[in-house]
């Protein structure tokens, strides 16, 4: 028979999922509505100030470095290093906390005495979502100088470790999908399952994908977040202190939690497999289910506890609704699983099991469009963050999975109305063909005996006094009859267009949630958007506002000797004071036209503070054009400006002037 598309005609099963479409509407009118008054909250810190700030150039040494961060951080004794041009410590050593209001600032004291030139400050902290972050930057003091520190280029949790750590996450969401969804398959959907071999093996392979992805999580976190060394993760020390954080705390409890439910799973294959009487059964099924739902819910909340949700606003609110996001996603992904493995592996999968289970996704897929609005608002909470970056980026490509998931299992759906409108018929046809074919099995069966009887010598292996079988040969008629009907089961199955519709739509809802899964788990460790814009807002501000000085003109004339060593420098400064300021210098000819040199670079020296000379290397934009930014200026004064020229290999000169900046 050919497989043909479901009809799309009236039916009982599209107006759960007409809802499924409204209410997809719906969540993308509130989306913007809700983003549009969203108010500020942060998670997975980030550096939004320091003082002395990055690029900064001081007269004097200050006696403390200070950090601002967006949220709250954990930080150890080396979390902050101050260090001198020769990659010396710079600083007394343990952070301070200077935390006051609603402003997380810490603090490092600084040596006395310290000699000018340019000096590194490198941090690594926790955030309170348990991911590390990292940075560094510099400041000089009296003038930039040569400095030997290499300012690290690999953010904290890189590396091999990091690689690891991420795989393990990874294994750990997908573990639990297997092991609450399966289990909750078994229990809602399809309870004669649990005497099925395939969705055992299913349940205990995600028990142990999570036990495994937890220990190594655990052993890990230490060089995760300190000093990356894979080596470190057997650090009896390190270890100590992982179980005194928060992370650790809730890796520990997650241990604790999948002792609990093993047991869960030893009842649920074993003695519930086995119960026959219906009273019992049902008074186990109610228990089954309470003990199984407050298991799933206390692992849930071990992720809830220790990331995103348990940091910026609304913790009370975020970590419940994590958890029932976490639930819903186990729920649906891990049933589909659950479901793929039932129509390829096993026999007797009912269409009322499949049934059971559409409403069960259902179910969840409205659970996790309303949590993920919730989610979507703390963590974004605004159109820039939306599309600006990758979180938000991330998130569009979650929802637009999500939206094809949906789609695929309407697919499905309509395959499982066909499949339930064919069930009563099915099932007669099914019988009888059952009954020719054991008759088939019994004549071909009885055919094979005769003949091995009247071959066999004495008779002595088929037959024993009285007529009756041998046992042995018994047993092994008996295993080929059971083979045979199962080969024919099998192929009935196979051929049942409407059953390999749901098989092949199934397969795909799979793969789709699949990458699903994998788009989730990077969303947990990427940098919300909303705190990407903050740190982003404190980045652009941190530099001090510059003391009005108006813009600085200068023209200069040159010789440098050569041919075509002749010309003019002219140099805008703007906006000519303290702080940060940009250059524009221009070469011209004695033509008047511009005149392109190998090099320029420029000057500036404070005579009357000893501060300089700070050199400036400009970029050339055009034909004799250059321009420099970020040039900073820490006092005003009388600053000598001094412009170096290179028209040849051996042809240079250096003229200079005194200018009023600031």
């Amino acid at each position: 028979m050919t497989a043909t598309a479901p009809r799309l005609g009236p039916s009982p099963i599209r107006r759960p999922l007409a809802a499924v479409a409204l209410l997809a509407t719906l969540i993308s009118l509130l989306f913007g509505l809700v983003l549009a008054g969203a108010s500020p909250a942060s998670a997975h810190a980030a550096l939004t100030g320091s003082d002395p700030q990055d690029g900064a150039v001081v007269a004097t040494a200050p006696e403390e470095v200070t950090l601002t961060f967006s949220e709250q951080i954990a930080m150890g004794d080396d979390s902050i290093r101050v260090l001198d041009p020769t990659g010396k410590r710079a600083d007394d050593g343990a952070p301070r906390d200077l935390t006051s209001g609603g402003a997380v600032r810490y603090g490092v004291q600084l040596h006395s005495g310290l000699p000018d030139g340019t000096y590194t400050v490198a941090w690594q902290a926790v955030s309170a979502d348990s991911h590390p972050v990292s940075g560094a930057f510099t400041f000089s003091v009296g003038a930039p100088s040569e400095t030997t520190v290499a300012l690290p280029s690999n953010e904290a949790g890189g590396g091999l470790v990091g690689a690891l750590y991420g795989i393990a996450r990874y294994a750990a969401y997908a573990g639990f999908i297997l092991l609450a969804g399966g289990s909750a398959f078994v229990l809602a959907c399809w309870q004669r399952g649990a005497g099925a071999l395939p969705m055992q093996r299913l349940v205990v392979r995600g028990w142990i994908t999570l036990t495994a992805a937890t220990l190594a999580m655990l052993l890990l976190r230490s060089p995760y977040t300190g000093s990356g060394k894979l080596g470190d993760a057997f650090d009896l020390d390190g270890l100590q202190a992982v179980l005194d954080t928060k992370p650790g705390a809730a890796l520990v409890s997650r241990l604790l939690l999948l002792g609990a439910s093993a047991l869960f799973i030893a009842v649920l294959f074993g003695a519930y497999a086995k119960r026959e009487d219906e009273k019992e059964k049902q008074d186990l099924t109610f228990g089954l289910a309470t003990g199984g739902a407050v298991i799933a819910t206390g692992i849930a909340g071990t992720w809830a506890l220790a990331e995103h949700a348990s940091t910026g606003i609304q913790p009370g609110i975020a970590m419940p609704v994590d958890v029932l996001h976490l639930l819903a996603v186990a729920a649906w992904l891990g049933g589909l699983v659950a479901l793929l493995v039932a129509l390829y592996r096993t026999p007797d999968i009912t269409s009322g099991a499949v049934r059971r289970f559409s409403r069960m996704a259902f179910g969840s897929v409205v659970v996790l469009a309303a949590t993920g609005l919730y989610q979507s608002w703390r963590q974004v909470g605004s159109w820039s963050a939306l599309t600006g970056t990758r979180y938000g980026q991330l998130l569009l490509l979650k929802v637009a999975l999500v939206a094809v998931l949906v789609g695929v299992a309407w697919i499905s759906r309509r395959w499982t109305g066909r499949l339930t409108e064919r069930a009563v018929s099915a099932s007669t046809a099914a019988s009888a063909t059952d009954a020719a074919d054991t008759a088939d099995v019994i004549d071909t069966a009885d055919t094979t005996d005769s003949a091995d009887l009247a071959g066999t010598e004495d008779g002595a292996v088929a037959a024993a006094p009285g007529g009756t079988v041998d046992a042995e040969r018994a047993a092994q008629l008996s295993r080929q009859r059971a083979a045979l009907t199962a080969t024919r089961e099998k192929r009935a199955r196979d051929a049942d267009p409407d059953r390999s519709g749901l098989r092949r739509s199934v397969m795909v809802e799979t793969a789709i949630a699949v990458v699903l899964l994998i788009v989730t788990t990077i969303l947990t460790s990427t940098e919300p958007g909303r705190t990407e814009e903050e740190a982003a807002r404190g980045n652009t501000t941190a530099a001090p506002a510059p003391v009005t000085g108006g813009q600085v003109n200068l023209s200069l004339p040159f010789d440098t000797g050569g041919q075509n060593g002749k010309g003019t420098v002219r140099l805008d400064i703007s906006p000519g004071g303290t702080g940060s300021n940009s250059v524009h210098l221009w070469i011209d000819g004695t033509d008047e036209r511009p005149l392109d040199v190998p090099e320029v670079k420029l000057a500036f020296t404070l005579e009357s503070k000893d501060i300089g000379p700070l050199p400036v290397a400009p970029d050339r934009l055009t034909e004799g054009h250059w321009t420099a930014s970020g040039i900073q200026i820490p006092i005003a004064g009388d600053w000598k400006v001094a412009v170096t020229v290179r028209t040849s290999d051996i042809d240079q000169t250096t003229i200079s002037k005194n200018v009023k900046i600031g």
